[in-house]
């Protein structure tokens, strides 16, 4: 099943599609379908039409745990060592936007802002201490993620909150595709086009920590709780690695695409 959310008739609406390819709304906010509230087709309803024009993020995360220096790939190409355990960060709830909106960009506040596609995974149950062998029971899906990134905060501050939670900087969806319509999420082929120029061509089974590992890294510290989704890193082709660097500037675009998960288009303004 995919689950999304829309603007319908100018509030939001959550929708699903259950294998025939049409949309229908149910009766429940997407943040309670995942935490297992029983929802319902309205029946008397047409199918709905989903796209660029009305599709919102598909929910608001409580919590947002981002996972960087995940892909063999990435380690190499930024010439550093691989991590023995999980580099974990906090991605702020409020910078989650729609698959489709703008990501804002402020030359005030950052001059090196990069685009990283990742798998999004979202928990499905309140889980504390699981193992890696229990850990794939918490999931309820997954979506394509943009870990936005501001470089020069990153490096400027010595931590990630400034330069990974900026308003915008974590564009989500199009939708949720639950577990049981993902038999392989170690592999994803992910692509990033920057002003349509291919800059991303990796695949999740690139993965130093795969997503059991991370779900019971986390819970080893945190309560997880439904909603709650985990950014599991980016593979190679960050335009601040390059040579020349690369960044977003108003008036630039970033795509992202995700094998099974969907694709998203913002423009940077």
């Amino acid at each position: 099943m995919r689950v999304a959310t829309i603007r319908h008739h100018g509030r939001p609406a959550t929708v699903v599609e259950q294998g025939d390819g049409r949309w229908h709304l149910v009766d429940v906010p997407v943040l309670d379908l995942i935490g297992g509230t029983p929802y319902a087709v309205q029946p008397d309803r047409e199918p709905v039409d989903v796209g660029p024009d009305n599709i919102r993020a598909p929910y608001r995360p409580p919590t947002l745990f981002g996972i960087g220096l995940n892909y063999h790939d990435t380690v190499q190409e930024m010439g550093w060592q691989a991590p023995t355990e999980p580099y974990l960060f906090p991605k702020l709830s409020s910078s989650v936007t729609g698959p489709y909106d703008p990501i804002e960009v402020d030359p005030s506040l950052t001059q090196r802002v990069d685009w990283e596609a990742e798998v999004a995974v979202v928990i499905g149950r309140r889980v504390r201490k699981v193992t890696p062998d229990e850990a794939m029971a918490a999931v309820y899906g997954y979506m394509a993620a943009n870990d936005v990134s501001a470089r020069d905060l990153q490096a400027s501050d010595g931590q990630w909150v400034r330069g990974k939670g900026l308003d915008t900087f974590c564009p989500l969806g199009p939708w949720i595709v639950t577990a049981d319509q993902v038999p392989d999420p170690h592999n994803l082929g992910i692509r990033t086009w920057y002003n349509g120029q291919l800059v991303q061509n990796g695949n999740t089974r690139s993965m130093i920590f795969k997503i059991a590992e991370l779900i019971s890294y986390c819970s080893q510290f945190f309560t997880l709780h439904p909603g709650d989704a985990i950014l599991t890193g980016t593979p190679a082709g960050c335009g601040d690695f390059r040579t020349p660097r690369l960044a977003l500037t108003p008036g630039d675009t970033a795509e992202i695409e995700i094998d099974m998960l969907g694709r998203q288009r913002n423009a940077a303004i």
